[in-house]
């Protein structure tokens, strides 16, 4: 198994780190001035240097744990052949405290867990253990105090990276429970969705089929030529209505593929049949319409035609002795809508005004965000008001959006 070490800590870290090592070197001095100097060949200040040495290298235990722990056991076998060979060489003779390895081993013990693999750390630890107990020679003095400061800290530290991995796994869990929940409110949504779709299909294709054909017997029954053609202006309208009833169901219901551009969309002739009946209104209205009309599909171009529709209905609402122009910009990636209006010369007519629902501009909103589009509208510099979509050249499935 490799080791688990991560980079150079972060600023914090090294904080951490620097300050518990400045904690243990004071604390080592302190016991030097306690125990007194050493009597062995090394120097009075063999022992000093050596616990020093162990402190600082608690300064690379995120770099080097392996190295760091090396240095640990090399030190604690140096104090153990001290005691055994050479009394007061590197371990003094009266010991302040009941400690037979370097004072910072039970830090860099502790720290190790995250930074050693299990097994490794498994062996260092019996290794510092074995050394710190010395079980060939118990005592009350070094066996129960070795336990304490060698076994103690791993076993406390496995305990609280096993909760904080545990915790981790949890809250990953409650996340993907959370997805999941959302994806399944989703599908609930959408299996209504197809649910009112086909009840919609039914009840109105079924209303506006008789409508139809109702008309297309009036036109070929009557002998007035004025009610023969009311009656194919109803029933071409009402074939209309059937082909974007027929539309709107199939974004409404999953599995609908994009469709294919056909050569001659309802755009932008219907258009400029709304601009034509804006501007017999007293509506100054100009069309502006650049690239190639094929690249959209049915469904997005007629989308296209209810924007420009809504707008102008709103601007001879509101806005009367306006002029505004109409722009239809068609590109690879789709079509962008933009119907912008100036500031209005007579104060419309109230009970027109207050003719509508409130809900034309929400429910187009809704109408561009269902074929995978953007909308916005609002108030422009110098009076006015301004009506934009970007739309896709195609309808997306419900499944390339869940992606």
């Amino acid at each position: 198994m490799t080791s688990t070490s991560r980079p150079w800590p972060r600023s914090s870290d090294w904080l951490w780190l620097a300050g518990t090592a400045l904690v243990f070197a004071c604390l080592d001095f302190g016991l030097f001035l306690a125990a007194g100097p050493a009597t062995g060949f090394l120097g009075p200040y063999a022992t000093l240097v050596l616990e020093l040495v162990c402190d600082a290298s608690l300064l690379l235990l995120a770099r080097f744990p392996n190295g760091v722990a090396g240095l640990l056991i090399v030190a604690s076998l140096a104090m153990l052949a001290s005691d055994l060979f050479s009394p007061g060489l590197l371990v003094p003779v009266d010991q302040p405290t009941l400690m037979t390895v370097p004072t910072i081993t039970p830090v860099v013990l502790a720290q190790s867990v995250r930074q050693v693999d299990r097994r490794r750390l498994l062996w260092i630890a019996g290794v510092l253990a074995l050394l710190a107990t010395r079980p060939w020679n118990p005592a009350w003095n070094t066996t129960p105090f070795g336990l304490l400061s060698t076994a103690l800290p791993v076993a406390v530290a496995l305990y609280f990276e096993a909760r904080r991995q545990l915790l981790s796994s949890l809250r990953d869990r409650a996340e993907r429970a959370e997805r999941e929940q959302h994806l399944l409110a989703e599908q609930a949504l959408a299996a209504e969705r197809r649910r009112l779709a086909s009840e919609m299909h039914d009840v109105v294709t079924h209303r506006l089929s008789l409508m139809v054909l109702h008309a297309g017997a009036l036109g070929v029954t009557s002998p007035d030529p004025s009610v023969k053609s009311a009656a194919e202006d109803i029933r071409r309208e009402g074939a209309h209505a059937l082909d974007e009833l027929r539309d709107l169901v199939g974004v409404l219901r999953d599995g609908t593929g994009a469709e294919p551009p056909v050569p001659n969309p309802p755009l932008p002739g219907e258009v400029a049949d709304l601009v034509a009946e804006s501007v017999a209104v007293g509506i100054a209205t100009e069309l502006s319409v650049t690239g190639d009309r094929t690249s959209v599909s049915p469904t997005v171009a007629r989308t296209a035609y209810r924007v420009v529709q809504e707008a102008l209905t709103n601007i001879r609402k509101h806005a009367p002795g306006c002029s505004a122009t109409v722009s239809l910009r068609y590109h690879p990636g789709g079509l962008d809508v933009a119907v912008a209006n100036t500031r209005g010369t007579r104060p419309p007519d109230a009970a027109l005004a207050g003719s509508g629902s409130g809900a034309g501009l929400s429910g187009l909103r809704q109408r561009v965000e269902l074929v995978g589009g953007t909308f916005e509208a609002g108030a422009v510099p110098g009076g006015g008001f301004k009506i934009g979509a970007i739309l896709p050249a195609y309808v997306p499935t419900t499944e390339g959006a869940a992606r």
